[in-house]
């Protein structure tokens, strides 16, 4: 979010976690039904007017409401032309995703989430006609509970990065709202008549063209 400008930014969910703090937008505020965000409202519902925001950010978001593609739809309605929004989440394809599978219904939160991959994503941003323009992976050890074992496998995140770059547990993906342009189409019988009209020919008065010619000269 750094070098996003504008007038006004968003944080949707996990107030407790400043995701604006990097971006140089004057006015920008969190929004959750959480304790702790400025402003109270449900991500499915935004209470903001449409395309009023220069970019909103969406922290794993997504993955903690059952109509994941409805929030994403309020996002991009609430996006200026040209606005962008920045998605963090779980991926499916890493060791984050293998250790959700092993997990059990009560396991807590982040293995009570509803991963969406990548992939997916991507559809859902095009369908809404977004482009993406930046993106990166991260987390790529283990995600072992013990410290120990955090900093016994922690050679993993230089190394993932290099070697197994889309392996990352957590992606984040930033896209920016396009809004094609229109373009007024004369109606073809207008055109046909200017040029019928530019290839009409001049009475002459006085029956030989050299006459005019010498009397417009004169």
């Amino acid at each position: 979010v750094e070098d996003v400008f504008g007038f006004r930014a968003v944080q949707v969910g996990l107030p407790e976690l400043d995701c604006l703090r990097a971006n140089r937008i004057s006015f920008r505020f969190s929004l959750a039904l959480e304790a702790g965000a400025a402003l109270a409202a449900d991500p499915l519902q935004l209470s903001l007017a449409s395309q009023s925001l220069d970019l909103v950010v969406l922290p794993h978001t997504l993955e903690s409401h059952l109509d994941a593609h409805h929030v994403l739809r309020e996002a991009e309605r609430v996006l200026r032309p040209e606005g962008q929004v920045v998605i963090s989440g779980f991926n499916n394809a890493s060791l984050w995703g293998l250790r959700r599978w092993f997990a059990g219904r009560n396991a807590g939160s982040p293995w009570d989430a509803r991963f969406i991959g990548l992939l997916r994503l991507k559809d859902w941003l095009q369908l809404l006609s977004f482009e993406l323009n930046g993106g990166r992976f991260g987390c790529y050890a283990p995600p072992f509970a013990q410290a120990r074992w955090r900093e016994r496998f922690g050679f993993m995140e230089q190394a993932g990065a290099r070697w197994w770059p889309i392996l990352g547990g957590v992606y984040v993906v930033r896209a920016v709202k396009r809004v094609h342009g229109m373009r007024v189409i004369t109606p073809a019988w207008r055109k046909e008549r200017a040029r019928r009209r530019a290839l009409a020919a001049l009475p002459q008065k006085n029956g030989h063209p050299g006459h005019a010619a010498r009397r417009r000269h004169d």
